[in-house]
């Protein structure tokens, strides 16, 4: 019996079939076609289309998160980013004309997007289906085999995308390996041709409270020891600079938006932190507690428009941050707490000390610090003071403040005015740098990263010419220099008999 169930353990040894197998593959050269491509990215759509139902129903076991909220970021945008890859891949896969130098004339030149092999995605539990199939549909887009870890905080979703993508697409180039840390680092062990891994709070595991960037270096040492490039997703605390210069509801409605109502804060784009000038602070709390109660209610806890903590670990992480006594007397807003519901209303707490675990740490759930400044500009410092944030928010009307905040905030995106809606925009990509990550993706993007950009130029036998060998004459030297500096006078001179050699 003990033998039997030995042998269903995922391992390192069976972490590496895995990979021979998609290498082999891969190596077929049957992903690197249109056609393969092509099918693959439509099963998918068709695939999140007939079973939109079933991603609601497990988002909703693991996060109950609103299914409005589900529907929005789990299954249309997924699939709208599908059929982005499905209209534009005949394009993206096209080879870009270079111009070449005179150099090599006569001659041209192109770019051509090859795929990089057998990538690793290890995705995350706070949008389980969003974060996991879109970084599949570049990496299949740009003709790679593939192996997702679904995070396994998030168990009926890990389940669902086991069932569907098995169901759906090709698994001799696609396969989802469920499981936790010691499946994860069986598949570290792999040598792979990418390695895409998006912030996770572990549960129950060594790297649980390690932090984004700690874990983001335990993928990175990984990846290191097989040369493999990486694409690191990992968040951090996001500020957002509020000045009193706005229209107050609507900037209230919309921090709102990008912290409670994006699964109740645990989203790596979500408001970690608010500054705001110290004389505007009351009024701007004011118009956060109106909203809420407009938007959840008198008794939040009961509303079904408020996603829950994810895990009874995740639940004990948050207490431990409220509890710290540097803001015991800070909290201004303090929101009810039900373990058994694994519910936190939205709390707010009002200069929280720079030492304190909820300035220190990043929060991912439902607590809102607020930081006052005597000069809108001194949030600046605060902000640089900071690991650089995945996303960086102002709340302005004063053109002045916001050019300046574009041009020294350094973030992996930034939005003005808004929150969140950075990363539904086509054309942006999404990324961090610094500690909040490396690499971007997200449509085109999302293709680029999974491709190696292979710079080709092509000549013929034709316009030989004898100066680029030797022997090295002067005449021949002083030829290739005018050549190279590009003096065609001066060549034209040298030819004729005109010019000192």
């Amino acid at each position: 019996m003990e033998e039997a169930k030995e042998k269903g353990v995922f391992n390192e040894e069976k972490a590496c079939l895995v990979v021979k197998e998609l290498r082999k593959s891969f190596d077929s050269g049957k992903t690197r076609s249109y056609k393969w491509r092509i099918s693959q990215l439509e099963a998918m759509a068709k695939m999140i289309e007939e079973r939109e139902k079933d991603i609601i129903e497990a988002v909703d076991k693991d996060l109950s998160k609103p299914q409005l909220e589900a529907y929005i970021a789990e299954v249309s945008q997924t699939k709208s980013s599908c059929f982005e890859a499905i209209k534009a891949l005949h394009l993206w896969m096209k080879p870009t004309k270079v111009k070449t130098a005179i150099t090599t004339y006569p001659s041209s030149a192109e770019i051509v997007s090859e795929p990089l092999g057998v990538v690793l995605i290890i995705s995350t539990w706070n949008f389980p289906f969003l974060l996991s199939l879109e970084p599949v549909i570049g990496a299949i887009a740009a003709g790679n085999a593939v192996v997702l870890k679904p995070s396994e905080v998030a168990p009926a979703s890990s389940a669902l995308l086991a069932d569907m993508l098995t169901k759906y697409l090709d698994n001799s180039a696609v396969r989802v390996i469920e499981g936790g840390a010691p499946q994860t680092t069986a598949l570290l062990e792999q040598k792979w041709d990418k390695i895409l891994y998006t912030e996770i709070y572990w549960s129950n595991t060594q790297f649980m409270d390690a932090g984004n960037a700690r874990v983001g270096r335990i993928v990175m040492a990984a990846a290191t020891k097989h040369l493999t490039p990486v694409i690191l997703e990992l968040g951090g605390k996001c500020p957002a600079l509020v000045d009193s210069n706005l229209n107050l509801q609507v900037a209230a409605r919309r921090l709102i938006a990008g912290k409670w109502a994006c699964n109740n804060g645990q989203a790596c784009i979500s408001v970690d932190y608010i500054i705001t000038l110290k004389h505007f602070a009351p009024t701007l709390i004011n118009a956060l507690k109106e909203e809420l109660e407009q938007f959840f209610g008198k008794d939040p806890m009961k509303s079904k428009d408020m996603s829950r903590i994810v895990s009874s670990s995740h639940f004990s992480r948050l207490l431990k941050l409220l509890n710290d006594d540097k803001i015991s007397d800070k909290i201004v807003l303090e929101g009810q707490k039900d373990e058994d519901q694994l519910k936190i209303a939205p709390t707010i707490i009002l200069d929280a000390p720079d030492d304190s675990l909820v300035m220190q740490e990043e929060i991912f759930g439902p607590i809102m610090p607020i930081i006052t400044v005597d000069k809108i500009e001194d949030g600046f410092d605060i902000i640089k003071s900071k690991p650089k944030p995945l996303a960086a928010y102002l709340f302005t009307n004063n053109e002045d403040l916001k050019k300046s905040f574009v041009e020294n905030i350094s973030s992996g995106g930034m939005l003005i005015n808004d929150t969140v809606l950075q990363v539904v925009t086509p054309g942006l990509p999404f990324g961090g740098v610094g500690e909040s990550g490396m690499g971007s993706y997200h449509g085109k993007f999302s293709f680029d990263e999974f491709s190696h950009k292979k710079g080709v130029l092509y000549r013929s036998f034709k316009g030989d010419s004898s100066m680029r060998y030797p022997p090295y004459t002067p005449k021949k030297q002083s030829l290739m220099k005018a050549l190279i500096n590009g003096n065609i006078f001066h060549m034209i001179l040298i030819l004729i008999g005109c010019s000192k050699l």
